[in-house]
């Protein structure tokens, strides 16, 4: 039986998967660039002329989060930025961050690295 261990959502550190093939920004908004690579999605575009990739734009927020998920900040660090930036434009902040990130990992966009604090427990733990 495998153990899944518990882990603090604020302690966890985002990161962009490679799926994302770029990211453009325009006028401080982001719009994430997905090609559309599986078999099927190749068909579906030279014969049923659909766009050969996923132009998924984000507003104010969503830039502002997708922006620091590089694998740097811990979800409580890019919380701490965005009530800095938007204030209470971006209440309830932690509900709608973490259904976000919820969303992004469900749509294979983003990953999660270990943080630095788990990874100095791990060593500890190790030795």
């Amino acid at each position: 039986m495998k153990t899944i261990e518990a882990q603090n959502l604020l302690s966890m550190v985002p990161v962009l998967t490679d799926r994302i093939s770029s990211v453009q920004k325009d006028e401080g908004r982001v719009t994430l660039i997905l090609p559309r690579k599986s078999w099927l999605e190749r068909q579906s575009v030279k014969w049923l002329k659909q766009p050969e990739d996923i132009r998924i734009h984000l507003d104010d927020l969503g830039s502002a989060v997708v922006s620091r998920c590089r694998g740097h900040l811990s979800v409580a660090q890019i919380a701490d930025e965005l009530h800095l930036q938007f204030g209470e434009k971006a209440e309830p902040l932690l509900p709608r961050l973490a259904k976000f990130l919820e969303v992004l990992e469900a749509n294979a966009l983003l990953a999660w690295q270990p943080s630095a604090a788990d990874q100095n427990e791990k060593s500890a733990v190790n030795v």
